[in-house]
């Protein structure tokens, strides 16, 4: 059979370039399980300490213990975002993978903020912003490939309520607005306050995700 019309035209334009959906869940799930595992690799503790070594040690990794859990939180958080919107792909076109391999390899690199966070978050604000881009980085990526898909109806398994979509949108923007009031913070008060303002993310996602 032969479809003419915007939709055949759009069959033609998307199909050469058009990947299964479960490649990319599959992908996916594995760099976010490899980028997690990556995260406990600087919580460490040297051998051969003594008593008193090993207790001011311990004291030292509190920072890289706080910065492996925030950074795991997000990550499960932005894995579940990317789940999500995957779940509506049917095929993924050439653009569609793109942006999600952008935002894949953006969460890969993100064990090298977390020890920036880990290291310098409490006096430097650049640890700390350079944590929030990649954050926001990833976020808008994710958007950006929930409107390819909404956009595209070849490409989606079917029609995403206006409800449902406006939700997505305002979850992912809230994500990049809490990354930037956290740079600003990080520079205009202390790199703690920048740090403080992400204890709000996560809440504050659950929250629009349970109005939506």
């Amino acid at each position: 059979m032969v479809t003419t019309g915007a939709d055949g035209a759009a069959d033609a334009e998307e199909a050469p370039g058009a990947e299964s959906s479960e490649r990319l869940v599959a992908l996916s799930d594995g760099i976010y399980a490899i980028a997690m595992t990556l995260l406990v690799l600087d919580v460490s503790i040297p051998d051969g300490l003594d008593e008193a070594g090993f207790r001011r040690a311990l004291r030292q990794e509190w920072p890289s213990l706080g910065a492996y859990a925030l950074s795991f939180a997000v990550l499960a958080a932005l894995w579940r975002d990317q789940r999500r919107i995957l779940h509506h792909v049917r095929r993924a076109d050439t653009l569609v993978v793109r942006l999600t391999l952008a935002g894949l390899g953006t969460a890969a690199l993100l064990p090298f903020p977390t020890a920036l966070l880990s290291e310098y978050g409490a006096r430097e604000p650049m640890a700390v912003a350079t944590y929030a881009v990649a954050i926001a980085l990833i976020s808008l990526l994710h958007l950006a490939v929930f409107v390819r898909v909404r956009r595209r109806p070849r490409l989606r398994v079917r029609p995403i309520p206006d409800r449902a979509a406006r939700a997505v949108v305002t979850e992912l923007g809230a994500v990049v607005l809490v990354c930037a009031a956290s740079v600003v913070l990080a520079f205009a008060v202390s790199p703690l306050a920048g740090l403080v303002t992400w204890l709000l993310s996560i809440p504050l996602k659950h929250a629009i995700r349970r109005i939506g």
